[in-house]
C-alpha cells in the first residue's frame, strides 16, 4: 500500500497528519513562530542593537503596533536567541543574560518595576525595601550577569499613571540607559509612542519600528501559505486562495494574531468535523467578533 503523501505541509508536520486527532489538534493550539519580511526586520533590527558599542548616548528601539500583531512574539524569538547561559559566564561566576526582558508594570509604579527586573534575574526581592534599595540592586544585578540589552514589553501602561508618574518613569528610563550604557527596547501601541515622544531626550533616542495591519497583497499571501504548511490537516485548504484571503484580511482587520486565531479555530473545527480543510463558510460558523466589534458585543 503506498503511503499517503501531503505535500501542502511543512516536512516537519507532514508526519502529524497521520496522528491522531487529539494529538494534531494540539499541535494546532501550540503557539509557533511566522516568520515574514517585516519580523525578520525587526529581528535584525535588534540584532544590530545588541552588538552596538557601549557608548555614553546608546541607540533604542520602539517597537510599536496594534495590540495582538506579533510584537511580543518577536521579542520572545530575540530573547530565546540570547538565552542566559548561551554566552562565557560573567564575572564572579553568574551566569550571562544578554537580553533580560520584563513587562512594564500595570502603571509607572518605579519600585514595582525594578521588582520585575529582579525577579527576571532570579535575584532575592524584599517587598519592603525602599526605591533605591530595590534600584541599586537591580543595577547591580544587571552589571553582574552581563546584561545587554533590556527589553520592556506593554510599554503604554506607563499612560495608566498620572502625569507625574509618567514624568518620573520617563527620567528612570534616560537615566537607566545611560547609566548602565545598554540599548533599551521598549514594546507597545501607538499610545505607548506617543508616551515616549512627550519627552524630547528619549524621543530623540528610541528610533520607532512599526508593524502596522496587514493591507493584502503578496506578503500576506506568503503567510496564509506558511500559517497552512504548519497546520496538520490532511487535505489542503488553499487559505491565500483570493476569496478566502480577502475574507480572512477583513474580518481580523489586518491584526495577525487575529488571523492566527481565525485558522486556528477553523483548523480544529476541520478536523471535528472530518472534512480536515478549512472551506470559506466555515469560517461563517465560527462565532469570531472582529476586534473592533468586541467592545460593543452583547454579553
Amino acid at each position: 500500500m503506498t503511503e499517503k503523501t501531503y505535500p501542502h505541509l511543512l516536512p516537519a508536520v507532514q508526519a502529524l497528519a497521520e496522528a491522531p486527532d487529539e494529538a494534531r489538534i494540539r499541535r494546532i493550539q501550540t503557539d509557533r513562530w511566522l516568520g515574514y519580511a517585516r519580523a525578520e526586520a525587526a529581528l535584525s533590527a535588534l540584532e544590530d542593537l545588541l552588538s552596538f558599542p557601549k557608548r555614553t548616548r546608546m541607540p533604542n528601539r520602539l517597537l510599536v503596533g496594534p495590540s495582538n500583531n506579533g510584537k511580543t512574539m518577536i521579542v520572545e524569538k530575540f530573547r530565546r536567541s540570547h538565552l542566559p547561559g548561551s554566552e562565557e559566564s560573567a564575572r564572579d561566576g553568574a551566569i550571562r543574560v544578554p537580553v533580560l526582558k520584563v513587562q512594564m508594570p500595570p502603571a509607572p509604579d518605579e519600585r514595582r518595576f525594578f521588582s520585575a527586573i529582579l525577579e527576571a534575574l532570579g535575584a532575592p526581592d524584599r517587598l519592603n525595601d525602599r526605591l533605591s534599595t530595590k534600584q541599586d540592586t537591580a543595577v547591580r544585578m544587571m552589571r553582574a550577569t552581563g546584561v545587554r540589552m533590556l527589553v520592556i514589553d506593554e510599554v503604554h501602561n506607563m499612560l495608566c499613571g498620572s502625569r507625574d508618574q509618567q514624568r518620573r518613569f520617563l527620567n528612570l528610563l534616560r537615566w537607566l540607559g545611560n547609566e548602565l550604557q545598554i540599548p533599551l527596547v521598549a514594546v507597545g501601541t501607538a499610545e505607548g509612542l506617543r508616551a515616549i515622544q512627550s519627552d524630547d531626550q528619549l524621543a530623540n533616542r528610541f528610533t520607532p519600528f512599526g508593524l502596522p495591519p496587514w493591507e493584502g497583497g503578496a506578503e500576506f499571501t506568503r503567510l496564509l501559505n506558511t500559517l497552512e504548511a504548519s497546520m496538520p490537516l490532511r487535505e489542503a485548504s488553499n487559505l491565500s486562495s483570493s476569496p478566502m484571503a480577502q475574507r480572512l484580511l477583513s474580518t481580523s482587520e489586518g491584526i495577525l494574531g487575529e488571523v492566527v486565531t481565525i485558522v486556528t479555530r477553523a483548523a480544529v473545527a476541520a478536523i471535528e468535523t472530518g472534512q480536515e480543510r478549512i472551506v470559506l463558510d466555515m469560517l461563517d460558523s465560527l462565532g469570531f467578533i472582529a476586534p473592533s466589534e468586541r467592545r460593543h458585543a452583547v454579553v
